[in-house]
């Protein structure tokens, strides 16, 4: 019963944070945070966070839904700088932060130093949204971070691993290490695109011979990341890359088009609640975690060979900024390599400037999986004894955390005002050569189906009528399209004029329909049924 409390307290804590951030002003995963922390000193019971329950209830759906939803050709376009960013600055990060933990605090072994770098490394998107939702980031930026954490998560978690074996065992070999590595993340990506397409494939029979059911449908897309999750695991490869490959393997067996349309509405529904419920979770069970991190820290002081606590906070800013500071000069570096690169294919680069730069070092916030990760070193080495500095490396990736997200709650904004990026590329010649041919395939299949409808009828001409109004609004489309750049601006304002029009009119109408019903002059069935179709129509034309 208490298990149940607790999650209800959960969360009603995400329904508050949105209320309570739009109000305070503050980041949301800072707010959410911070009422974790209320729950802990309260009377609720608080959760004991698993790091292996976390992992596997968490991550692989929303590791399975940004590799659906992130936009491939983009992610494509900028491989180079997402691939640096993920492997290269990981490892960059491991040595150099590893190396300065070890020698700001001599006590912490070099191995635990680099599995604690390690873990500090993957950087959290979710956070760096919600901060910058006062300042939107460029499309092309939050590509790019997304993309970068897809990957960086495995890679982070996989030197963590290793760097952990190194600490039990006292034995690193680097041939072992790199062809763990491949067999990890190669088998992952494996795994998770093999299940994806088993199953897609399976459904999609089942769903030609006996039909479609929606709600199975649905079951199914929440049911497929935690099967990639799971086997890979279980097959000792990176779960993490498994649910990500599974994600990004749905967008493409998605195009087929087999799903019916009301699965689809459905089903974005339901995956748009669950991110928003999960991602809320994570932060407010970081929170809840910080109290007893926290109480510990008197005890953690004494191991860096200190008395006063306040150490503690010098280390965890020193971290951070050393953190920030790798992060800038990989940036920095890697930009300009690119650059380089595009001006020997004969492309002129647009100009670099700082602030992007330190915007996508700022970009850098850590978040629930690197408190989850530091939360799996183990408690004991196999002898027997106590895993050194354990709690000090959790209570240092618990700092980070939060004073990374508060940095970035302050620098980014100021950083992103007014920041141009390089622009990205224009699709509206592609849309419009795209809506001219389903327009044109639309009227194709009308006449067909007009001809076959209207065989052998004595109301023949009704189905003419009909099918010659709803072509001809098909070729209006078709014209609108095919005309000179001047006349084609003209058309586009007058179709946002008409947009504007048309949303005016769903919503007087929908008024009204809640009107009629609330006066019982309209059944309750037929008046839901009417506000669907509203709200659908809404959503197309917003």
């Amino acid at each position: 019963m208490d298990s149940i409390s607790t999650i209800l307290f959960l969360l009603l804590a995400v329904v508050i944070s949105g209320a309570l951030a739009r109000l305070t002003r503050l980041p949301l995963p800072l707010v959410q945070i911070g009422l974790g922390a209320v729950i802990a000193i309260s009377v609720v019971p608080t959760v004991d966070l698993k790091p292996a329950i976390f992992f596997l209830l968490f991550l692989p759906p929303l590791l399975f839904l940004d590799g659906w939803r992130i936009p491939k050709e983009d992610l494509f376009r900028d491989r180079a700088i997402v691939l640096e960013l993920a492997l290269g600055l990981v490892v960059f990060t491991v040595v150099g932060v590893g190396l300065l933990i070890h020698w700001l605090i001599p006590a912490m072994p070099l191995p635990v130093a680099f599995a604690l770098a390690a873990i500090l490394s993957p950087t959290d998107p979710i956070a760096v949204s919600a901060i910058a939702s006062r300042a939107p980031i460029p499309k092309r930026m939050m590509h790019i971070l997304e993309g970068e954490s897809l990957l960086n998560d495995a890679s982070g978690l996989v030197c963590m691993r290793f760097a952990v074996a190194a600490a039990m065992t006292g034995v690193f070999s680097i041939q072992e290490a790199f062809g763990t590595f491949l067999w990890v993340a190669l088998g992952g990506l494996a795994i998770g695109i093999g299940v994806t397409w088993s199953v897609t494939k399976a459904k999609n029979w089942v769903s030609a011979k006996l039909g479609e059911d929606t709600s199975a449908q649905i079951l199914i897309s929440l049911l497929i990341p935690f099967g990639a999750y799971l086997l890979a695991e279980h097959l000792e490869c990176s779960g993490i890359l498994a649910a990500v490959a599974a994600g990004v393997t749905m967008s493409f067996t998605e195009q087929g088009g087999q799903a019916l349309g009301v699965t689809r509405v459905r089903r974005a529904a339901v995956w748009d609640t669950i991110q928003f419920a999960l991602n809320g979770i994570i932060f407010v069970l970081l929170g809840e975690q910080m109290p007893s991190i926290m109480a510990r820290a008197a005890e953690t002081v004494r191991v860096t060979g200190h008395q006063e606590p306040w150490w503690l906070a010098v280390y965890v800013l020193a971290i951070t900024a050393a953190l920030a500071a790798l992060r800038f000069m990989w940036v920095w570096v890697s930009l300009r390599w690119n650059m380089f690169r595009a001006a020997r294919r004969g492309v002129t680069p647009p100009p670099m400037s700082w602030r992007l730069v330190a915007a996508m070092s700022f970009a850098g916030v850590r978040g629930a999986i690197t408190l989850a990760g530091v939360l799996t070193i183990p408690f004991a080495l196999p002898d027997g004894t106590p895993f050194p500095a354990r709690n000090l490396a959790i209570f240092l990736a618990a700092g980070v955390i939060i004073v990374s997200l508060v940095l970035a709650s302050i620098a980014l904004p100021r950083l992103l005002k007014n920041l141009e990026l390089p622009p990205e590329p224009s699709h509206q010649a592609a849309i419009d050569k795209a809506r001219i041919a389903a327009a044109q395939s639309a009227i194709n299949a009308i006449d067909t189906a007009q001809h076959v409808m209207a065989q052998g009828r004595a109301d023949a001409d009704l189905y003419t009528d009909a099918s010659a109004r709803i072509m001809e609004l098909y070729r209006q489309r078709i014209d609108s399209r095919q005309q000179s750049p001047e006349a084609a601006e003209q058309s586009h304002k007058v179709e946002q004029i008409e947009r504007q029009l048309r949303l005016a009119g769903l919503r007087a109408e929908r008024d009204e329909i809640f009107r009629l019903a609330r006066h019982r002059q309209l059944d309750e069935e037929a008046a839901r049924k009417m506000i669907r179709e509203i709200d659908l129509l809404e959503a197309r034309y917003g």
